[in-house]
């Protein structure tokens, strides 16, 4: 089953009970010559378009490290090393959906990707050229941190 399917069912299992439904999730921050790496969800599935964190979701049983490891390279074709879990947030979609992020500081054995069906486009991002209003909801607040450690004294505030 594709992720953007997946997505779908959750959304709808989410919204067709009166229960929340919660959803553990990795993120993978990858810096490089002070580039973030995003990758976008392809069109038309669940969210599409969007911007967001390499990742996915945490198997039952399955450490955030692992998982990490196992979802960069199912999406981009290499290997991940996790180094630091940085932050965990949480964030709280509609129809019930909550998701938790295990946002991991990591290193990728090679920057040539080979991107799966799951992953449209990958970028690598400077500070400025980043557009939170292009990027997934849960992964907003974290990478605006992320932004605004980065900008330089006196520079404007983060597009939103």
């Amino acid at each position: 089953m594709d992720d953007s399917l997946r997505d779908r069912m959750q959304a709808l299992r989410a919204a067709s009970t009166s229960q929340n439904y919660r959803v553990r999730v990795v993120a993978a921050v990858v810096e490089h010559e002070g580039r973030l790496l995003l990758t976008r969800r392809p069109p038309g599935g669940s969210l599409g378009l969007q911007w967001e964190f390499p990742g996915g979701k945490i198997e039952q049983g399955e450490s955030p490290e692992r998982a990490l490891a196992r979802e960069i390279h199912e999406e981009l074709g290499v290997h991940a090393r996790p180094r630091e879990v940085i932050e965990v947030a949480s964030h709280d979609y509609p129809h019930g959906l909550e998701v938790e992020i295990t946002f991991i500081r990591c290193e990728l054995d090679s920057l040539e990707f080979r991107a799966s069906a799951a992953v449209y486009e990958a970028r690598w991002w400077l500070p400025g050229e980043i557009d939170l209003g292009q990027v997934l909801a849960g992964d907003r607040d974290f990478l605006k941190a992320w932004v605004e450690r980065r900008r330089p004294p006196g520079a404007g505030s983060t597009r939103a």
